[in-house]
């Protein structure tokens, strides 16, 4: 190697490090292990409004959404998809019985989402959504974005079982 290559390599800046991935930054193709359950992160739906991402994972033939929502802390939720709908939009009741289990409105809002990958809704949208909770800590999700619903059924999930694996 010659000397000029030698003090030029001296020179140079060293590469930043490259920042590593949060549970908060992940996306499409990541791995993350939720409850000893490892997960592909298919798609990702995102409030900056409420400073909110619900991913869409997948293990196998089983999907599962990851509701990550940051407040004072990090807040996780797991739900899975049910069947089910309601007449109207406009009149969602602030309890809901359903299995024999009593859910009171805990919270309704709406606000600009983007989504990457495969996500319940295709494309970007304003997205009404309504949280549930029962006394036995069951959680109960509705959203409703141009004329489609999709219900949740899910729990809360301790911070200490969400862990980042692999990240792209």
């Amino acid at each position: 190697m010659s000397v000029f290559k030698r003090i030029k390599n001296i020179m140079k800046n060293p590469e930043p490090p490259k920042t590593e991935k949060s549970i908060l930054t992940l996306g499409p193709g990541d791995i993350a292990e939720v409850s000893l359950v490892t997960y592909e992160v298919i798609g990702r739906t995102t409030s900056v409004k409420r400073s909110e991402t619900f991913l869409t994972l997948q293990d196998g033939n089983i999907i599962r959404y990851l509701k990550i929502e940051q407040r004072e802390k990090l807040y996780y939720k797991l739900y899975s998809p049910i069947d089910g709908r309601l007449d109207s939009i406009h009149e969602i009741p602030s309890t809901i019985e359903m299995d024999d289990v009593m859910y009171h409105l805990e919270d309704q809002y709406a606000c600009y989402v983007s989504v990457i990958g495969h996500t319940p809704f295709s494309a970007a949208g304003e997205q009404h959504i309504w949280e549930f909770q029962s006394d036995n800590r069951k959680l109960l999700r509705i959203e409703w974005q141009d004329g489609r619903m999709m219900m949740y059924e899910g729990e809360a999930v301790l911070p200490a079982d969400v862990q980042v694996i692999r990240a792209t």
